[in-house]
Formats: C-alpha cells, sequence, structure tokens
C-alpha cells in the first residue's frame, strides 16, 4: 500500500510559483467550499470521491487534497481512498483553509 505525503505550505506555494501541472481538490462539502476555497480548486466531497474521482482526476495526475485543517481528517481519509483507487502521486495539505488564511493568503469565492 501506497504511503500518504503530507505537503506542507511551503510546498503547496512552489508548486502554484513554479507552475507546476497539478489538481487541486477541496474535499469538504459544496456548502463549504462556496464560502471560500484555494484558488484554482476543485470540489469533490470525500463521501463522494470514489463516484466522482474518475470523472474529474486522471490516474496520472498530481493530486492535492485539503480540508479545513490541521484538526480535520477529511483531507487524509481523502488520500487514502484516492491511493486505494490507483491514484499514486497524492499530496494531503494539512494546513486546509485555515492555514492558507492564517498565512494572509486569499481564499477565492
Amino acid at each position: 500500500m501506497e504511503k500518504i505525503k503530507f505537503l506542507a505550505i511551503e510546498g503547496l506555494l512552489e508548486m502554484i510559483e513554479n507552475k507546476e501541472n497539478f489538481k487541486l481538490v477541496e474535499v469538504l462539502r459544496e456548502d463549504s467550499y462556496n464560502e471560500g476555497h484555494i484558488p484554482g480548486a476543485i470540489n469533490i466531497p470525500a463521501d463522494m470521491l470514489q463516484g466522482l474521482a474518475s470523472k474529474h482526476l486522471d490516474k496520472n495526475d498530481t493530486i492535492v487534497v485539503y480540508c479545513s485543517s490541521y484538526g480535520c481528517h477529511a483531507s487524509t481519509n481523502a488520500a487514502k481512498t484516492l491511493l486505494d483507487l490507483g491514484y499514486r502521486k497524492v499530496l494531503d495539505f494539512k494546513a486546509g483553509k485555515k492555514g492558507w488564511a492564517d498565512a494572509g493568503l486569499e481564499l477565492e469565492r
């Protein structure tokens, strides 16, 4: 089984700044996503990943999942689900929306 890899905010900012090709996925419910999300993120709620992942994600994509904060486990569970579904390049941005906002970065609405 693949191991979960965690991504620090610096790593995410580096990927964005270097215009790396990756999919950023918020795994919270749609209402939470609509209240504000990290710019460029798509929304696939964790409990819908099994059904929706193949519609939005390619097995060769680098995928960064996130949820609300370090205390939220939805992104880690989503990363496990994606790995189980055969996605190999999955990163969990553990700090989530709170870490992003606490760093003084804007959320997109």
